[in-house]
């Protein structure tokens, strides 16, 4: 086995996953009893500080909940997982419950993501908002329009389809629309800074190449210098955009490159 394969070997025992499961099966991130391996990084807020319990586990569920919120007041928040990965399929089953907490912002309704390939989570800037990463936007349609999920959004980030550089922030997929409270099933096949595929009911409804930093942004630049360009690996987040959102399963699969 070369240095390469190693690495990712010992990555997957790193983040809990038994020697056995390593690219073999899928072992669950959330334990269905509480946030251990999980840190919280909400906006305004030092690292580990999870404010009003934004972040928290009942009956087996892993909530984001705003029930200790006045208003949202711009405190967006990502739940990361404790190491970094680059080979490797996350496998999510998600819903959108309830209200918008007061003075979230409109586009924010029903919406939440998972991050890809995040920046070290002890790099974020206190009053940072997002994470540089890949974000795999996920969306709860409004009960009459089309809206699709798993779509592409990219703070401080690129990608490359067909060759070309894809600067638009957000990128729709091909994906159905999802109304009401149902759970939702998404995947997502990482392959370091190779290709990303966004994946629902076995449909790839998104596809990429070569995630990359973005040097006209501030939060990218102060990273460039210690990673390079291209994105090749990072850490794993869960979203808190100002609408209540529950995880009831967050799966993952190590892969060999």
């Amino acid at each position: 086995m070369n240095r390469f394969l190693l690495s990712c070997f010992f990555i997957g025992l790193a983040a809990g996953i038994p020697k056995a499961a390593v690219d073999a099966q899928w072992i669950p991130l959330f334990n269905g009893r509480n946030l251990d391996g999980w840190t919280p990084k909400i906006r305004g807020f030092a690292l580990g500080d999870n404010h009003q319990n934004t972040f928290r586990v009942e009956h087996g569920i892993l909530k984001v909940a705003y029930d200790g919120y006045d208003k949202f007041d711009g405190k967006f928040g990502h739940l990361f997982w404790r190491e970094p990965l680059s080979h490797y399929r996350i496998r999510v089953e998600y819903r959108f419950l309830g209200t918008q907490t007061p003075d979230g912002p409109g586009w924010a309704v029903r919406n939440s993501g998972i991050m890809l390939h995040c920046q070290p989570p002890g790099s974020m800037d206190r009053d940072q908002r997002f994470p540089v990463s890949i974000e795999v936007q996920l969306l709860g349609g409004d009960g009459t329009s089309d809206r699709t999920t798993a779509n592409l959004c990219t703070p401080g980030t690129h990608v490359e389809m067909g060759g070309e550089l894809i600067k638009r922030h957000c990128t729709n997929s091909a994906s159905k629309t999802y109304h009401g409270d149902r759970w939702v099933t998404v995947e997502v096949e990482v392959r370091g800074g190779e290709v990303i595929r966004h994946i629902i009911d076995g449909q790839v409804v998104l596809e990429y190449n070569r995630p990359q930093l973005d040097e006209a942004d501030a939060d990218a630049r102060k990273l460039i210098a210690s990673t390079g360009l291209l994105l090749e690996k990072g850490y794993i987040s869960l979203q808190a955009e100002s609408h209540p959102v529950e995880f009831r399963k967050v799966e993952l699969q190590v892969l060999r490159p």
